[in-house]
């Protein structure tokens, strides 16, 4: 993460200080809430739901794990992975409270409200004891958090010996010639798009920004590296469009 001094971060292309940050963000997240998951949708053309399948399907979850699915929104992370699991428990924790009224509000949130717990909450503080959680993942969260490095301090913490970290996020093209025609598109057309479905370009515009912010793939293996993880990979979606991270807490 870019950091000019200490006391400051970006918010997109912005500088901010850092505790103005999660402030805005929890601002861009209650403006889209209610549209949040029809966007995904239409920016990605439905591609977003390939991924989180591919992140379940390296994840492999168990009967009776329990997951701390950060920064978890709506709850398409914790959904899915109570499904495949069979039985388990997840807790949703999000820094926006208008995003978890939303996941609990779907369908899926009424079939398994007894596996599902629904916490407003920092990722740089959770609200967890050391070695509470089987495991930990977070879908395009991490980018928009103030310090991913002290995030991933904090899910090495809370997870048992044992636990595995799972990181679903945007990432880099290697080729430039394909990330020019991703630029492209990300910046001419999905501000646009989140104007006519949530009435929010400038939400749009911030995330848009964000991933551009945000470590490439080596980078960001370094970091949850240093965070103490082992046997750290990563594998690439839509030829890097997105990233899938994982590392063991052994």
């Amino acid at each position: 993460m870019t950091q000019e001094n200490e006391n400051t971060t970006h918010f997109g292309f912005e500088t901010v200080r850092e505790d103005e940050k999660a402030g805005r963000v929890r601002g861009v997240f209650s403006s889209v809430a209610r549209k949040y998951d029809i966007m995904n949708d239409v920016m990605s053309g439905g591609i977003h739901r390939l991924w989180k399948d591919a992140m379940m399907d390296w994840l492999a979850p168990r009967p009776g794990q329990r997951l701390l699915d950060v920064a978890g929104g709506t709850g398409d992370i914790s959904f899915r992975f109570l499904k495949r699991a069979g039985r388990g428990q997840a807790t949703v924790l999000d820094l926006t409270e208008p995003m978890l009224i939303e996941g609990r509000k779907r369908a899926e949130a009424a079939q398994m409200s007894d596996s599902l717990d629904w916490v407003v909450g920092d990722a740089m503080a959770l609200p967890f004891e050391d070695n509470t959680f089987d495991v930990y993942t977070i879908s395009f969260g991490i980018r928009n958090v103030t310090r991913p490095q002290k995030a991933l301090d904090e899910a090495y913490r809370v997870l048992k010996p044992g636990g595995r970290l799972m990181v679903l996020e945007f990432s880099q093209l290697p080729n430039p010639m394909m990330q020019a025609a991703y630029d492209a598109y990300s910046f001419n057309v999905i501000p646009r798009m989140g104007q006519m479905i949530a009435g929010d370009r400038d939400s749009y515009q911030y995330l848009v920004e964000s991933i551009r912010k945000f470590p490439d793939q080596d980078t960001f293996l370094g970091m949850v590296r240093a965070a103490g993880f082992e046997n750290a990979k990563y594998r690439n979606l839509t030829m890097g469009v997105a990233a899938l991270h994982s590392g063991w807490k052994l």
